[in-house]
């Protein structure tokens, strides 16, 4: 690997870095603001449509999608974009249209939709215009086996008819998340990862009931657009709606997510950069028991333990990227594990050095670290939990030595 970015790399940098201190770090403390003022409204506020406008005019936008639709970057140019991104989570990632879980459903209907698909759904998305949802984990079934799902999907002439109830559907209370990609099961006889299908559902389609917002460790992410429940009720959308073919539905989310896992860990160590930085002011501001905080040995301790672990693992990080570019995403499955292993509980440890130096300042609301460590923290769930892929990684370790 060459450490060095390239240019081309280097200059999207720069002029994100820009960005950031230019536009979004200003417009926090206004953004969350606007979010306490409107209690009842699910989405980001109005203001991030100049950020977008803004983003899009430097041309940092759709920067994770490599084809011609997008910025055209491997995912080792996107690696250090994503991580700067991740310092202002709930506004950078949106304002370049860079933000979970619609990259994820862009790189669906980008590798698997029809045209029709892509006109009607992946276009808009690509503009920023819409927002849309992946409808996959449910309340009734241990959803860390994909293959339990039981949301039907059945055939009726020219349509298909949908069942099931679905629950942490990222983005979801947004009303500006259109359309939703709901994973369920077309044959349940089939084999057991042949089951599954994906199908396009709009949200105002009849029968589809959004029921509740879930709260996350005590917040309900509404600048995220929230998480929901979902009810699906003989929802009947047109045959032509189903992603790829029937069966299909597994092996496009394992494509699906991929991506989505090493983009998580990108943003995440952002988040960590970010964590150590406030934590460096904080304690060179701070004067304890005749001294400033800094001088603290255990301070000092946590700090450089900080530093070694961000460092770790932004380099499995960009070796995962780097492979995912050479050998492609199944030739990089146990590092992609591997960062999905290591990195949320290792930000959620810099997370908690961070608070504890802020004291209780550091569990308030007047600082972002609180409500980074619930993000975090659902990491550890989020694109499947850390004992399925520990599980997985074991396996394939002790597969080298039989």
């Amino acid at each position: 690997m060459d450490f060095a970015l390239d240019a081309r790399t280097q200059e999207l940098r720069e002029t994100l870095l820009a960005f950031m201190d230019e536009h979004v770090y200003p417009a926090e403390a206004a953004f969350h603001a606007d979010i306490e003022a409107n209690p009842d409204r699910w989405g980001p506020p109005p203001m991030i449509e100049g950020l977008k406008e803004e983003a899009r005019k430097q041309g940092l936008w759709n920067l994770f999608l490599p084809g011609k639709e997008g910025a055209g970057l491997t995912n080792l140019q996107y690696a250090p974009l994503a991580e700067i991104t991740g310092r202002s989570p709930a506004i950078a990632p949106v304002a370049l249209n860079c933000a979970a879980p619609d990259t994820g459903n862009m790189e669906v209907l980008h590798d698997f939709g029809t045209d029709e698909q892509k006109k009607q759904w992946l276009e808009p998305l690509l503009a920023g215009e819409i927002r849309s949802s992946f409808a996959m984990t449910e309340p009734d079934v241990a959803s860390s086996d994909a293959t339990n799902i039981g949301t039907s999907i059945v055939r009726d002439g020219d349509d298909y008819v949908i069942n099931g109830r679905k629950w942490w559907i990222t983005g979801a209370m947004n009303p500006a998340a259109k359309i939703f990609i709901v994973m369920g099961k077309t044959d349940p006889t089939a084999a057991r990862h042949r089951q599954q299908s994906q199908i396009l559902v709009p949200r105002d389609t009849p029968g589809v009931h959004v029921l509740r917002g879930m709260h996350v460790l005590g917040y309900d992410d509404r600048d995220h657009g929230g998480h929901a429940e979902i009810e699906f009720t003989d929802v009947r959308v047109p045959a032509s709606n189903l992603i790829a073919g029937e069966g299909d539905g597994f092996a496009i989310a394992q494509a699906r997510l991929g991506p989505g896992r090493i983009h998580h860990c990108m943003r995440s160590i952002g988040i960590a950069e970010r964590a150590i930085a406030l934590m460096c002011k904080r304690v060179n501001e701070r004067v304890a028991f005749g001294k400033p905080l800094a001088e603290q040995g255990v301070i000092r301790d946590w700090i450089a333990e900080s530093r070694v672990k961000v460092e770790q693992l932004r380099l499995l990080t960009l070796k995962t990227a780097w492979l995912m570019d050479t050998v492609g995403n199944k030739g990089a499955h146990s590092e992609i594990q591997a960062i999905k292993i290591a990195t949320p509980r290792t930000v959620e440890w810099i997370l908690d050095k961070a608070i504890q130096a802020h004291g209780a300042a550091g569990l308030s609301q007047d600082f972002p670290l609180a409500a980074s460590f619930a993000g975090v923290r659902t990491l550890r769930f989020a694109d499947g939990p850390d004992e399925v892929h520990k599980n997985s990684l074991a396996k394939a370790e002790l597969r080298k030595h039989l």
